[in-house]
């Protein structure tokens, strides 16, 4: 006998589906039984099983994510059973997927599902709030992608929640989706959250809802004010582009969770992003906020529907590899940034403290010396929160992908504006009307084609793409940001250097050794190539017990005495491995790292052509 409760469900899901050829949707019951110790009970009913073998699996990764994520080590009890109540045997076929052999045409499957980690890409579960992503949380049937879904959240009214989710609210506490990939691109909050609105008319003058759900230690007054701050962001974004997407529903959702054991993150989706901060409430951190929520928005283009054709359809079972995220990723970083400047949420300065790293990651990082954008790209799926135990070479031989394509955009940006009195905006918004509004998935030699379509060069487009897309060239930041009366300096000129120390002291307090007489600071990976401690032979393993005869113990030990030495001069370092011990005569070199600073600092005057250029550049778009 079927419950009550799944023959509602089963009506809504025929009624829902009609216009697709009868196809029943898969309906998820999601209740919270033990929220105090972070589990939920999930109940998924398959109409229409068929007879064949059944499999049905948590996925491996999630969608704006490049690596595996492992999800189905945190589901258990799993049990399967027929529309009857009868048992239906049920086996793990692999570590997340699981099959059902015998079966009837209506099959349950029940499972407790665990989750502690508020992030954009796992969930958690506790009496405050439940916030779900969906791969990380439901399990779903094999070759049922196109199958549409309903999940539907038990006892919201009870807890005092309200749902936030791009997903289409059926009735209270059930929503729906079109079909797998829709569902597992709509993370959901249920919480007690604070909401603003407001509308903005597009090009096409359809009226875009946007709202701000926001569940932290704020009152309404702050949401608001913040939602003040967002309107602006989205505004000039659009500006960009020229218009908003036709999101789905008429409307965008941004979803913010703020909590001091929260995950910092932030992860785009189709018609809504999800900005998770380590933050106990919005109010005072507004400015570094907003950078994740601009960045996000702008993937609402870049990625939703400007999307590589390397992720799309995005694989759950396995890492989505991609040679594109230079412009997926950082492309969008440096639109973030940006755009916070046209909008007044960040001063010139600012932008400036971001694109300097940048601009350091492509002259000062070894791996930018040798490997490509792409290469560096394909690296996500070990770099994007990958799941290793062992240590990596990381610093030698990659330089992070949304850096790299950030340098890349402001170069191009600037050469844009010098050479063809064009932007970086008149290339997007080429890209956005070939590839995203016609959702067409492009590929890097699209990337290059649009370039050559913009400026009306195709040797400019083959040249920049050769070079330092494909190629490991760098483009002369000195000379292109001068135009715009910037000056790209040392940042600590005259400093001795030795190189990043990935270190931790090491000694009988601590633990790190059995032999309470050695103390030390112990370098805990691969030190960068071209560094001075590089080239004396130290390196991970190694313990640094002196630095010119006196004892080092702590880091600051090992700064105090090289702050006080000029590049070129040497200092004698003692250290130990398990082979023995040695000591080095490590020659300084200057600190390497460099920033971009205004003339006006330098106490330089602008010129006309040098300040028109920067208003054009940096003023706001808003017509």
């Amino acid at each position: 006998m079927k419950c009550p409760h799944l023959i509602a469900a089963m009506l809504l899901s025929c009624a829902i589906c009609s216009a697709k050829s009868n196809i029943e949707s898969i309906h998820y019951t999601v209740s919270f039984p033990n929220l105090v110790h972070h589990e939920a009970e999930i109940m998924m009913t398959i109409p229409q099983a068929g007879t064949g073998v059944l499999r049905v699996r948590m996925s491996r990764s999630s969608r704006g994510r490049y690596s595996t994520q492992e999800f189905g080590k945190n589901i258990y009890n799993v049990k399967a059973f027929n529309a009857d109540g009868s048992i239906a045997p049920i086996r793990q076929f692999e570590g997340e997927v699981y099959e059902i052999s015998k079966h009837q045409n209506i099959v349950k499957i029940q499972y407790t599902l665990f989750g502690n980690l508020t992030d954009g890409s796992y969930l958690s579960i506790d009496p405050s709030h439940v916030h779900l992503n969906m791969p990380a949380s439901f399990m779903w049937v094999e070759g049922e992608d196109d199958r549409p879904i309903i999940v539907e959240y038990k006892d919201i009214v009870k807890y005092g929640w309200t749902v936030s989710t791009q997903m289409h609210a059926e009735t209270s506490g059930v929503y729906s989706a079109r079909n797998l990939q829709y569902f597992m691109d709509s993370p959901t909050e249920l919480a007690a959250q604070k909401e603003a609105k407001w509308q903005v008319k597009n090009s096409d003058g359809k009226i875009e809802e946007f709202y701000l759900k926001v569940h932290s230690d704020d009152n309404q007054v702050t949401v608001d004010h913040f939602a003040g701050m967002l309107k602006k962001v989205v505004l000039e974004a659009k500006a960009v582009f020229g218009e908003l997407p036709a999101y789905d529903f008429g409307n965008y959702t941004f979803i913010n969770d703020n909590y001091p054991t929260n995950r910092r993150d932030g992860m785009e989706h189709r018609n809504s992003a999800i900005i998770v901060r380590n933050l106990s409430k919005i109010a005072g951190n507004e400015p570094g906020m907003m950078i994740s929520f601009a960045h996000e928005f702008f993937h609402s283009w870049n990625v939703e529907r400007i999307r590589p054709k390397s992720l799309e359809p995005f694989d759950f079972e396995h890492a989505n590899m991609s040679n594109e995220l230079w412009f997926a990723e950082g492309f969008t970083e440096y639109y973030g940034n940006l755009i916070l400047v046209r909008s007044g949420c960040k001063s010139v300065d600012e932008f400036n403290i971001a694109v300097s790293e940048s601009v350091n990651s492509v002259l000062n990082m070894p791996a930018a010396l040798k490997y490509s954008q792409l290469q560096m790209s394909r690296y996500a799926v070990y770099a994007d929160d990958g799941n290793f135990m062992d240590p990596t070479n990381r610093d030698n031989m990659f330089t992070d992908y949304y850096l790299y394509g950030e340098a890349t955009a402001l170069a191009l940006d600037l050469r844009l504006r010098k050479q063809f009195n064009l932007s970086l905006d008149d290339y997007m918004r080429g890209i956005w009307l070939s590839y995203g509004k016609t959702e067409k998935p492009y590929t890097v030699t699209n990337l290059q084609d649009a370039l050559a379509k913009v400026t009306g060069s195709q040797d400019f487009a083959i040249d920049f793409f050769s070079k330092y897309i494909n190629g490991i060239e760098k483009n002369d930041y000195r000379s292109l940001l001068a135009e715009v009366g910037l000056s790209l300096v040392k940042a600590n000129p005259g400093q001795a250097w030795l190189g990043s120390i990935p270190s931790k002291p090491i000694g009988l307090a601590t633990g790190f050794t059995e032999n309470p007489n050695v103390k030390g600071l112990a370098l805990l990976t691969s030190t960068t190539i071209g560094t001075p401690l590089y080239e004396a032979g130290i390196d991970a393993g190694d313990v640094i017990l002196k630095a010119d005869n006196n004892s080092i113990e702590k880091l600051s030990d090992f700064v105090s005495i090289i702050k006080n030495r000029k590049p070129g001069e040497s200092i004698s370092i003692t250290f130990t491995n398990r082979t023995g011990n040695y000591v080095a005569n490590v020659k300084l070199s200057e600190d390497p790292e460099l920033k971009i600073v205004t003339y006006e600092t330098e106490g330089k005057q602008l010129t006309p052509s040098q300040k028109k250029f920067r208003s054009k550049w940096l003023n706001s778009k808003i017509k």
